[in-house]
């Protein structure tokens, strides 16, 4: 049976903190991948290596530019799906020739969209895979 790490400690220290002294501990506790209070304070009191958590901001920059072209494309989505409905409802043929006109003109659009979602994201994985 492996013994377990704390069994010998014995020994309990009692501290007061201020109300803030106390926010800012359990605020780097939080930040730890440390599971407990008594662990993120028992490493920082014997400088051990305290892992902490932290935000990519490459990622944060890559999710706000790819929310910001899925809207875009969504819009051109729409567009595209009011086209066809056009479309299918048409009597007239000069209008059809016209609502075709806009059609290749969004799909163009669309692709040229895709092409950036897609070079963004090779520019992002790229940028990750290296070291």
């Amino acid at each position: 049976m492996m013994k377990r790490e704390n069994s010998n400690r014995t020994r309990i220290v009692g501290l007061r903190f201020t109300p803030e002294e106390y926010a800012q501990i359990e605020r780097k506790f939080r930040a730890s991948t440390c599971r407990k209070l008594s662990d993120h304070i028992r490493r920082h009191l014997f400088n051990k290596p305290i892992v902490t958590t932290y935000r990519n901001q490459s990622l944060d920059d890559f999710i706000e530019e790819t929310i910001t072209l899925t809207n875009e494309l969504n819009s051109i989505g729409n567009n595209i799906n009011q086209i066809a409905k056009k479309v299918n409802t048409l009597k007239q043929i000069p209008e059809f020739k016209e609502q075709l006109l806009r059609f290749e003109f969004e799909k163009k659009i669309l692709f040229n969209k895709m092409d950036e979602v897609r070079n963004h994201t090779q520019k992002i994985s790229e940028s990750w895979l290296q070291l």
